[in-house]
């Protein structure tokens, strides 16, 4: 058992080994091979260029500079700049040396050697003449060295340069001749190596196919099965390999703990959304409760009967559509109802600052709507959109159908809100958690958080709001029948 296991290890070591080797040394040779290429070739074109620069530019900036001071030496520095040609001397010894140290054939040494005297020449040639340039007398003396040490050497310079370039350019046509040979051998020996490389991988891997590929198809076979949810299933080899076999029984363990776990986890989400969700539901804000009853007080007390009748027949109507027997769902009619009965009673109290409009159509009235899903969002409609903005304020409360899904829009001319604030409110209500939303957001993620329980996360609320103009908000669900319900909300009836 222990044996096989090792030798499939090594089968693999060994495998790799094979493959891995022989393209690493290809690749090491080959990128060796360009970089002593591409360094050789910068190097002679780099020395080309430099030398290149002086071929003609020295010859006449030196000969018209020492010209202009042999002839006119008393204007001479405001004709041409006089420290030109020593400068430029240096700049080529400098130049010409560190490109001697670069060079390694044999002509082009001795080409360069020949500049590098010369120009040393040169530099005594120029100081000669600028010496004697002043001292009267010696014009003729004058000419006669400009000839001999300054245009003669010049010329021999700008030879000599000429020549280095063509053997510059012939060592680069050497250079291909030879790229060109191990460009093929490169390509020789790395067909050999991949050819064999190839050949013993191919050996390696069936041997190791044959003894292996067994084991791993039916346990292929089996994990597909249990992909597709059927974990009955269990893995039974004959493989020898001791790695295959424990593969093998924790694919086994494995397969029966997710069935358990699936069973339990179905109990527990049921529970657990059906939870949640009469725990959300039970979220209502009893202030209105406490506001409207103390509304209720002062007209009674004020002789106002007919007020009184009105108001506690929409608190009736309100909290009999609240209850709705326990159901989760309840007709658009309804949901509608509840609407009018709470805004009718927030007509009472905000009369100077509160008008509103209902327009759902009743061909979705035989449509069923998660109870509690709009009175949130006229509330937040109301309380901070409404009561923060100065004069009358108007809330619409509209639908429509959208193919297969409903569409709600409750709008008000409210405050609104800036973009940094509604993109607050937008996190803040798609949260996973409530324990740190602001109290203001609470009944948007309330509404949002059911919606997505009971409908699925591709329905939910979006919000558009224009600071001081408004805020709409709109909701999107599925439309189903008043006869479907959830079976969530039928398992609950039952319980």
């Amino acid at each position: 058992m222990r044996g096989k296991n090792t030798s499939l290890e090594s089968r693999l070591h060994l495998l790799m080994m094979v493959c891995f080797l022989p393209l690493a040394c290809i690749a090491i040779y080959l990128l060796v091979m360009t970089y002593q290429v591409s360094a050789r070739y910068d190097a002679i074109v780099e020395n080309i260029t430099k030398a290149n620069e002086y071929n003609t530019h020295l010859k006449e900036e030196v000969d018209y500079t020492m010209y202009v001071v042999v002839v006119n030496s008393e204007r001479a520095a405001e004709i041409v700049d006089v420290d030109a040609p020593r400068n430029l001397i240096k700049g080529a010894r400098e130049t010409f040396t560190g490109i001697l140290g670069k060079t390694e054939e044999e002509n082009g040494r001795n080409k360069l050697n020949i500049i590098l005297k010369c120009l040393n020449s040169l530099e005594k040639g120029v100081e000669e003449i600028e010496r004697d340039a002043g001292v009267s007398g010696m014009y003729d003396t004058n000419l006669e060295h400009l000839d001999l040490n300054i245009r003669i050497l010049t010329e021999l310079v700008q030879e000599s340069i000429q020549e280095y370039i063509y053997y510059a350019a012939t060592n680069l046509e050497l250079l291909r001749d030879r790229v060109g040979k191990d460009v093929k051998n490169a390509m020789l020996i790395s067909s050999l190596l991949c050819i064999t490389t190839f050949a013993i991988a191919f050996v390696i891997s069936r041997r190791m196919q044959s003894s292996m590929t067994k084991g791993i198809r039916e346990l292929r076979m089996v994990t597909r099965k249990a992909g597709q949810g059927d974990f009955s299933v269990r893995a039974h080899t004959d493989d020898n390999y001791e790695d295959l076999q424990e593969l093998e029984e924790g694919f086994n363990h494995m397969v029966e703990r997710i069935g358990n776990l699936v069973e339990d986890i179905k109990t527990e989400q049921v529970n657990q959304r059906l939870t949640e969700q009469r725990l959300l539901q039970a979220q209502i804000n009893p202030h209105f409760l406490y506001n409207t009853l103390d509304a209720i007080i002062w007209q009674a007390e004020a002789g106002e009967k007919e007020q009184v009748v009105t108001m506690v027949t929409a608190l009736s109507d309100f909290f009999r559509t609240t209850l709705s027997k326990g159901r989760d769902y309840i007709s658009v009619r309804e949901e509608e109802s509840h609407i009018r009965s709470y805004l009718q009673i927030q007509r009472f109290r905000y009369q100077d600052i509160l008008e509103y409009e209902i327009r759902i159509p009743e061909e979705m009235y035989q449509y069923q709507i998660l109870k509690l899903t709009l009175q949130p969002l006229v509330e937040n409609a109301l309380y901070h959109g409404i009561k923060n903005k100065r004069g009358m304020g108007y809330i619409e409360v509209s639908g429509r159908m959208n193919g297969m899904n409903m569409e709600f829009h409750v709008k008000d001319n409210g405050m609104g809100m800036t973009e940094e604030r509604l993109s607050q409110v937008r996190k803040e209500m798609y949260q996973e958690r409530e324990e740190n939303i602001e109290p203001s957001v609470f009944g948007l993620f309330n509404v949002v958080e059911r919606i997505r329980l009971n409908y699925g996360l591709r329905f939910g609320v979006e919000i558009v709001s224009v600071f001081g103009e408004g805020t709409d908000v709109i909701v999107q669900i599925p439309a189903k029948k008043i006869e479907t319900f959830s079976k969530e909300n039928q398992l609950f009836q039952k319980q």
